[in-house]
């Protein structure tokens, strides 16, 4: 991939497999070494301010030194509504009541993104706004335990059962929703 000219080493901070694919399907090479960062942020950040800072937390905490040919990439997605955040669920009945919160609404998806070299750090987001049809009981529970979204923010995939039924509209980056805006991580590599 052209990208890899430039820097050829880059690194993924994240183990999300949907990142992990969307990266690969833009044809790069990397490696893969998770951040452990927790997701804690200060309490009066509010909408895209909380990803934006997990996704510079994530790069700060890098377990290893960047070299002039590093480029290290993380990121954090959060999904927002009525001005509260949800995150990814810990269990079935936190699962369901985030999906009857958010069922017939709408709600908004923030990714942001940090990418980090030796001596250069950018951070961008991006915001999708996604319509819900009102969803049955039946249907949040179906999906919840056939697909156990617990390791996605608001517990579910747009990409799976519940995206094909349940989404009416979606405005902006559908990728966006699943982890990795992909469009503006290309535009703003080929600037950094």
């Amino acid at each position: 991939m052209y990208l890899n000219n430039f820097f050829f080493n880059i690194i993924l901070g994240s183990s999300s497999p949907r990142r992990n694919e969307l990266l690969k399907s833009l044809g790069f090479d990397f490696i893969i070494n998770p951040s452990n960062a927790d997701e804690n942020y200060p309490l009066n950040l509010k909408g895209h301010e909380i990803p934006v800072f997990l996704a510079e937390k994530k790069a700060s905490s890098f377990n290893g030194v960047l070299t002039e040919t590093d480029l290290l990439i993380t990121a954090d997605t959060i999904v927002w509504c009525e001005g509260e955040i949800f995150n990814k669920p810990i269990n079935f009945e936190e699962g369901k009541l985030m999906l009857q919160t958010l069922s017939g609404k709408m709600h908004e998806v923030f990714t942001a993104v940090c990418l980090k070299s030796a001596n250069k750090q950018i951070i961008f987001y991006d915001a999708t706004k996604v319509y819900f049809k009102k969803f049955t009981n039946e249907e949040i529970e179906y999906y919840l335990n056939k697909y156990k979204p617990y390791d996605k923010a608001g517990s579910y995939g747009v990409q799976e059962w519940i995206g094909y039924i349940g989404i009416e509209k979606i405005e902006g980056s559908f990728y966006n929703v699943m982890g990795l805006p992909v469009k503006k991580l290309h535009e703003e590599l080929m600037k950094f």
